[in-house]
């Protein structure tokens, strides 16, 4: 089998990270910062009860330090992409590459019925495909 129909038959759940960080709205940055360094992560997903509305990543973040905004004034609904590209738990990881190569970005929220599971990341996918032999 060579490595790109290994990694489509990989799916998102597979490479997924369950424990992810979430944040509310009114979060503040710095309140997000500590959790997200705590964690050594790399986004936060923004949950209003229980459900998925947004997503905040480290770039969200260095754009809002570039925009000279205080930590502690600065809330996560401010700054968060809304506009959301997600996944499904049995999505290929192949597809879910291409989706986050394709958009931009490195971090796609895994939901199911409205309600996120985990979030994969393009480095995941990346050392799941290092692990399929023939590449």
């Amino acid at each position: 089998m060579n490595a790109a129909a290994a990694i489509d038959e990989l799916c998102v759940r597979d490479v997924m990270s369950r424990g992810f960080i979430s944040a509310a709205p009114e979060d503040t940055f710095g309140e997000l910062a500590e959790r997200l360094a705590l964690a050594d992560a790399g986004s936060a997903l923004v949950l209003e009860f229980g459900r998925l509305s947004g997503i905040l990543t480290s770039r969200d973040i260095v754009r809002a330090v570039a925009n000279r905004v205080h930590p502690s004034k600065a809330r996560v609904r401010d700054w968060m992409s809304d506009s959301l590209v997600t996944a499904e738990p049995d999505l290929s990881a192949g597809v879910a590459a291409r989706l986050m190569v394709t958009g931009g970005f490195h971090h796609l929220p895994v939901i199911e019925n409205g309600r996120p599971l985990g979030v994969v990341g393009l480095r995941a996918v990346a050392a799941a495909l290092d692990e399929c032999p023939g590449w």
